[in-house]
């Protein structure tokens, strides 16, 4: 995973250990002649010749050139992954501010400071204020004897389906009760694909014909789940581009309708920029409470990831990281942080 922008940031950290100075060790005093007898040199000498060495030593430091140096290529290995522009300034900011000037002391090791200031940097932008547990919000509606609803948007292609059934296989593992709505009455096959998850799994759907109102679909699936004593209703929606407005149209009508406790975008990481400015628009159509990025086990560049928390301010939920219905793993920035910076 991020294979490429790993790389590059390593030899980003080797080129700051090169920048830095090395730490010159005081010279060794010269033994004196056996036969002259020992001599007591005052005390201030020797502590004025200490005092340059350290002072010497601890103010290692980059040069506003090396700083400029690194940063330029910092920002290249950054835009080349696929980070958006607003990002990668915000972690070029970051290592600037913190390298520009930056002294060294006796024992540290430039290295090591590149690395925890790129790893701070970056840790920066893949959190955010907000916060969502799944759990908690299915819990509270539980509370009050209704199904929590979330609805699935993204572009068509991009593994909305197969995430709604990964999803649900996670839930099932913890203990609660999904139903499907195939609310993607648009597409050929799109209830017949989320059919199939849904026999694999044990799981029940609310479908309709093709070409009914999935707004519709969604509805009786809520009612559908209030009825059983569900816990959770997922609504799969029809993949559509950001700029078909017809479709954009029916999304935020489906949002209307059932009123979601949780919109989530799917997108696929390997589009890199695509999926932040596909995010930022359904953000912006209907209020997305969080993402989640899939194919991250194919994803040498790392942009989408690194980038779409910052860009809509909502929290990446889950990775895809497989074929698998197991495949989905709850997001944690230090994930991404290891995989970048493992050795």
């Amino acid at each position: 995973m991020f294979e490429k922008l790993k790389q590059k940031l390593k030899r980003l950290v080797e080129r700051v250990g090169q920048k830095v100075p090395p730490e010159v060790p005081p010279e060794a005093p010269l033994e004196a002649p056996l036969e002259a007898p020992p001599t007591v040199p005052p005390p201030e000498k020797p502590r004025r010749a200490l005092r340059r060495v350290v002072k010497r030593i601890t103010r290692r430091e980059l040069s506003p050139d090396d700083v400029d140096d690194i940063i330029w290529d910092l920002q290249v290995s950054l835009l080349e992954s696929d980070v958006a522009v607003p990002v990668a300034d915000k972690i070029i900011e970051h290592a600037k501010e913190q390298l520009s000037g930056r002294k060294l002391g006796l024992r540290e090791d430039p290295k090591k400071l590149a690395d925890e200031v790129l790893r701070q940097a970056i840790r920066d932008v893949l959190v955010t204020d907000k916060r969502v547990d799944l759990l908690k919000l299915i819990d509270a509606k539980r509370s009050k004897g209704e199904p929590a609803v979330f609805v699935f948007v993204g572009i068509n292609g991009h593994g909305k389906t197969t995430t709604v059934a990964k999803l649900a296989k996670w839930l099932m593992d913890r203990g609660y009760k999904p139903v499907l709505a195939a609310a993607d009455t648009f597409r050929a096959a799109g209830i017949e694909q989320l059919e199939i998850h849904a026999q694999r799994l044990g799981l029940g759907v609310i479908k309709q014909r093709r070409g009914a109102d999935a707004a519709a679909v969604a509805y009786d699936a809520v009612a559908h789940a209030k009825a059983r004593g569900l816990d959770v209703v997922l609504v799969d929606t029809a993949g559509r581009m950001q700029t078909d407005v017809d479709l954009m149209d029916e999304m935020r009508k489906i949002v209307r309708v059932v009123k979601p406790d949780l919109t989530i975008f799917v997108g696929d990481a390997l589009t890199g920029n695509d999926a932040i400015e596909q995010a930022s628009t359904f953000d912006k159509a209907v209020g997305i409470g969080g993402s989640i990025l899939c194919k991250m086990d194919a994803d040498a560049r790392g942009g989408a990831a690194l980038s779409i928390t910052h860009v809509t301010g909502k929290p990446i939920l889950f990775l895809g990281t497989g074929q698998t219905y197991d495949d989905l793993v709850e997001f944690n920035p230090d994930m991404i942080l290891n995989a970048l910076f493992a050795d």
